[in-house]
């Protein structure tokens, strides 16, 4: 966690901004919960637990921030509330995402798969692509495993 707290600290720095000790506690709850899609008002509720002086306009500035400065990703799942996902340092590309329409959850695809697409579109448009983002909506496995195991007359 170190390491990707001082590769942040080095973009903000890149920048012209300072890691200061509520950004930073911003980015460690982030970090902490990297796997869950928090929006601002998550973010700001860890964050109180670890530093209850932190108001909820910092969190918001500070989200918005790392977003201008590609740290974070906001994405909205079509339900009005933004979320916040931190930038992998693994991969070229931000991953994607099956949304259940049915539950809200969220599974993520880490892998990209648009690649050759991506070379298309260079190829036949001349377009660089810098960033993509693909989001499936339909019915998680969860979900169809309850409606299987529905007797018929509930449906």
């Amino acid at each position: 966690m170190e390491a990707r707290i001082d590769k942040i600290k080095q973009q903000l720095q890149s920048q012209g901004y300072k890691l200061t000790p509520q950004r930073e506690a911003t980015v460690r709850v982030l970090l902490e919960n990297e796997e869950d899609h928090l929006s601002a008002e998550d973010v700001f509720m860890l964050v109180k637990e670890k530093a209850p002086e932190i108001g909820l306009a910092t969190v918001y500035r500070t989200l918005e921030l790392l977003s201008e400065l590609h740290v974070v990703e906001k994405i909205n799942f079509g339900d009005g509330v933004a979320r916040y996902d931190l930038r992998g340092d693994t991969s070229k590309h931000h991953h994607h995402h099956l949304i259940c329409v049915q539950c809200g959850s969220m599974d993520e695809i880490r892998e990209d798969w648009l690649g050759p697409l991506e070379e298309r579109l260079e190829r036949e448009f001349n377009f660089s692509v810098v960033d993509h983002r693909l989001d499936f909506h339909g019915i998680c496995y969860r979900c169809k495993a309850k409606n299987d195991q529905k007797p018929k007359d509930e449906e």
